[in-house]
Order: structure tokens, then sequence, then C-alpha cells
């Protein structure tokens, strides 16, 4: 005869909500475990800095007159440039390697609540390329002025205009990077993000010009002439017959870019599926 034995049910464990400091914790091991992010990081920096250089040995003006601070020396165009590019691409890849790889189906089964996902993938980026932007403009500016100083045309960090630029061109990267991750939510494809991240943010600029009013407010919208004009010391002229950008509207640019983009990215992650 056998005994039947009831087997006493345990009640499920409950599992805690996964904490916001645990989701940037988890997107920070993620970021870092790529071998590439610090080579691309190293190797940017690098471009930048070393652009400053060459710019500045290259300006055979420099010294024909009193010192003055020369933000596109410190600053180059082509050098800031290739730091919109890069940024813009990592931000989006930390989205589009996710949706890619499916990744991202098991980070929604953990953590359901899609939007705080993505504003914790923001996070992460933000503070990561402001540092990487901070080290690049900083950087600029020393090898810059070192440069200068060799022709007794240099000047110090506290004269007028430099703070200014150095900040704005520290700041290009994060912004950048977070309107390249919004764009990755968005779209969810990487080819896609990356065509649309440059057109968007480098050529699409260069198509309106100064000359006509809504012309010059398209152009000043944009990110790139944003930053040229932050990094500009001189006002407008008043003899000009173009539209030239202001300041305080320079420094809104730079932070409604980011802001339309990470909220529309979480408001739209959170009411499509995941595939």
């Amino acid at each position: 005869m056998t005994t039947l034995v009831s087997v006493p049910r345990t009640a499920p464990v409950a599992v805690p909500p996964a904490r916001f400091r645990d989701l940037l914790a988890s997107e920070w091991i993620k970021t870092r475990s790529l071998r590439s992010t610090p080579w691309t990081i190293g190797l940017t920096v690098l471009f930048v800095v070393g652009s400053a250089a060459v710019v500045t040995l290259a300006d055979k003006a420099v010294g024909s007159g009193p010192a003055d601070f020369l933000p596109f020396d410190a600053y180059p165009a082509a050098g800031y440039w290739t730091l919109m590019l890069v940024a813009s691409s990592m931000g989006a890849l930390t989205v589009v390697s996710e949706y890619s790889s499916g990744l991202i189906r098991t980070t929604t089964v953990a953590v359901p609540a899609r939007g705080s996902v993505v504003l914790a993938k923001a996070a992460v980026t933000a503070a990561l390329w402001t540092a990487v932007g901070t080290a690049a403009s900083t950087g600029s500016f020393l090898v810059s002025q070192a440069i200068l100083d060799g022709r007794h045309a240099g000047v110090p960090i506290t004269h007028p205009g430099v703070f200014r630029a150095l900040v704005a061109s520290a700041l290009l990267a994060p912004v950048c990077a977070l309107v390249g991750l919004g764009l990755g939510v968005l779209l969810r494809h990487a080819a896609g993000t990356m065509v649309t991240s440059v057109f968007t943010l480098l050529m699409l600029p260069t198509m309106f010009s100064e000359s006509n009013r809504w012309s010059a407010d398209i152009n000043h919208a944009m990110v790139s002439a944003a930053w040229k004009r932050l990094v500009q010391t001189w006002g407008p002229d008043p003899g000009s017959l173009g539209y030239t950008a202001t300041v305080p509207g320079s420094w809104i640019v730079y932070t409604l870019w980011p802001l339309i983009t990470v909220a529309l990215a979480v408001l739209v992650v959170r009411r499509r599926d995941v595939g």
C-alpha cells in the first residue's frame, strides 16, 4: 500500500523591481564591456586634439598683432565635426546594437518599465560623453595655446570668450550622443540611424544660408550652427546682410535637441512592441 505524502506549496518569492540605480549600473557595464568603446574614445580625442595642433601650426598669421583668443585654431571645425559624427554614432549604437542582437527583449522582460531603460541609457551616455567632450575640449585648448605661446600669442583660460567656447565644445559631444540615442530608439536600424544622424547634424545645416530670415532661422536651430556661434567670440557685423544667431538662442538649441529626442524616444518605446 502506497502512502501519499502531500508536499506543502511554497509561496512564490517576490522579486523586487529594479531600481533606477540598478539600471544605471547595468547600462554602464554594457558600455564598458565593449572592447571598441575605449579605443574609439581614445582615437577620437587624439584626433580632435591633433587637429587643433595641426590647424594652429598652419596658421601663419598668428603673432602679427596683439595676442587674442583664436577660437577656430583651438576648436577647428574638422575635429569637432568628427567628434559630432562619432558621438552620435556611439550614442545610437547603445540602442540599435541591442535591437539587432535581440538583447532588448531580455532587457524589457527583466525591466518592463521601458521608459526607465531609455532614461538610464541616456544618463550613462550623457555622463560618458560629457567626460569625453571635456577631455577633448580642454586638450584642444591647452595644445593650441602651448603652440601659440611659442609665438607670444597664447592666452589664458580667463581670457574673454575662452570659457564659453570651451564649455560649448565640451557639451557638443553629449548633445550629439543623446540625439543619436534618441534616433536609435525611434528608427531601431543601425544604417538608417547613422545616415539620419549624419544628415541631421552635419549635412542639413549646410542647406540653409543666413541670407534670408526663414533660412537663417532653420540654420540657427541646428546643433552645428549653435556650436559655431558659441565658439565664435566676435559679435555680428552691423553692415552684414546676413542674420546671425544669438548666444542665448544657441544655448537653447543645445538644450532642446537632446531633450526632445530623448523625450520622443521614451514616449515611443512605451507605446510600441519591442521587436
